[in-house]
């Protein structure tokens, strides 16, 4: 492009931006709301959010309930393989004697990954992750079925205050990496056909405190 030609393009683009305006756009919500309620509570909306995008939430009382219904799972499943870091929840599956390992070489041979979580968000039925707990970053798209144990106390509204926990948590310290999961990971790339466990586990099971 000869010298010349390069001046004309750019007094044509000089020209026209003179010309044209910005575009403003003012939303206005008077104090309305921006999400439906929470309703009938925080527990029962984040399960009803959960199972609507094809995640699966139970509930428990005490960790009696929580161990025979996990042993429940792992009989119908016929699960083998359970791959487990977090330090708490290890000690719940050695005192009731649920086979598990969190050995770097069977890593890639788990058919289930248990872990905890940061916090629970109500309306969108969503798991908020860190990279600061055991479980590290690969526990929550490797394994097949991933199971989140929480409790009621991790359960917050809205996306917005799930971030703003977790920035009074860790204040100048954030980890490297905090992610949002919604429901089991899904593609409807290929002909339009939804797909789950595309790009992580098929099944997502939280289980929850019901206190």
């Amino acid at each position: 492009m000869s010298e010349k030609s390069k001046q004309e393009i750019l007094s044509r683009i000089a020209a026209v931006r003179q010309i044209r305006t910005a575009a403003t756009v003012v939303n206005n919500f008077n104090n309305e709301e921006i999400y439906k309620a929470i309703l009938p509570d925080k527990i029962n909306c984040f399960k009803s959010e959960l199972e609507a995008i094809s995640g699966q939430c139970i509930l428990y009382n005490n960790d009696i309930e929580l161990v025979e219904q996990l042993k429940s799972i792992i009989e119908s499943k016929k699960i083998t393989s359970i791959f487990c870091k977090d330090n708490k929840i290890i000690e719940l599956l050695t005192k009731h004697n649920i086979p598990y390992t969190n050995q770097d070489a069977d890593f890639e041979k788990m058919e289930v990954g248990i872990t905890s979580c940061e916090y629970l968000i109500a309306r969108t039925g969503s798991i908020i992750i860190s990279s600061d707990g055991y479980s590290g970053r690969k526990m929550n798209v490797f394994p097949p079925i991933h199971i989140v144990i929480s409790t009621s106390s991790q359960i917050l509204n809205y996306p917005e205050d799930a971030f703003l926990a977790i920035k009074n948590k860790y204040k100048n310290s954030l980890p490297s990496m905090i992610t949002t999961i919604t429901g089991p990971s899904r593609t409807a790339d290929i002909e339009k056909t939804l797909v789950l466990g595309a790009h992580g586990p098929k099944e997502l099971i939280v289980f929850l405190s019901n206190n």
